[in-house]
């Protein structure tokens, strides 16, 4: 069926067409049904656990020895959040510095940023701002409020030199959840990729319904009018 104020037909988005019993026109509303497809990019410096994070989300495994990712890698998740199924395509990109420019290309249609360090390795963690500042520029249009959440990894070994205050500190400042996590014990991992899971299908429930909103017709007046014969 199509709508008649957008000539959209219904099962081209997620969301559906509601009627008003007020109005002639219909309204929007999110389908809880459908599944949504939303691109998660994890970035951060080489050796911080980029890789294990992603196979104990995915996979729940976790093996001592990754091979370094050159580029990026992709594995997807289907899961659900606030009963609305996502299917989560997620990229682990590569942290040496020489692959930064071609691992700032994979920013492009990202619906969520993961930013990870290492809480042994406080140049992972000090890096930080050079990558969010390069993943804020790249995307576009540029959002200081896209959705993003820091992951300080490998809490689970004694040689710490990031404290969590430092931490915590630093995303709140920038208005970042922050999440003491350990890919080797699987602490905080799922609630880490589910936070960020949250605040992408937010953003872009928002966006969708915002285009769909612009495209009505709210007013009899804003119909194109017919001339006198």
């Amino acid at each position: 069926m199509v709508n008649p104020s957008t000539g959209q037909k219904k099962n081209e988005s997620p969301l559906e067409w509601k009627h008003d019993e007020s109005s002639p026109l219909q309204v929007p509303f999110m389908d809880s049904s459908r599944k949504v497809d939303l691109k998660i990019i994890i970035i951060g410096s080489l050796g911080v656990g980029k890789t294990s994070l992603l196979h104990q989300f995915v996979h729940k495994t976790f093996y001592e020895d990754y091979r370094t990712t050159l580029g990026a890698s992709i594995l997807s998740k289907h899961i659900t959040v606030d009963n609305n199924p996502l299917k989560l395509q997620i990229w682990d990109t590569g942290g040496q510095e020489r692959f930064r420019s071609m691992v700032s290309t994979f920013y492009k249609g990202s619906d969520g940023c993961m930013l990870a360090f290492d809480v042994t390795d406080r140049d992972s963690f000090e890096s930080l701002d050079d990558w969010r500042e390069d993943f804020l520029e790249k995307i576009i249009p540029t959002e200081q409020d896209f959705p993003m959440v820091v992951l300080g990894n490998k809490i689970d070994l004694k040689e710490r030199q990031v404290p969590k205050e430092t931490a915590s500190s630093w995303c709140k400042e920038k208005d970042i959840p922050y999440f003491e996590v350990s890919a080797k014990n699987d602490i905080n991992v799922v609630q880490a990729f589910e936070t960020l899971a949250r605040q992408a299908l937010s953003r872009y429930q928002g966006i969708l319904e915002n285009y769909l909103t612009d495209s009505i017709k709210l007013t009899p007046d804003d119909q194109p009018k017919k001339k006198c014969c």
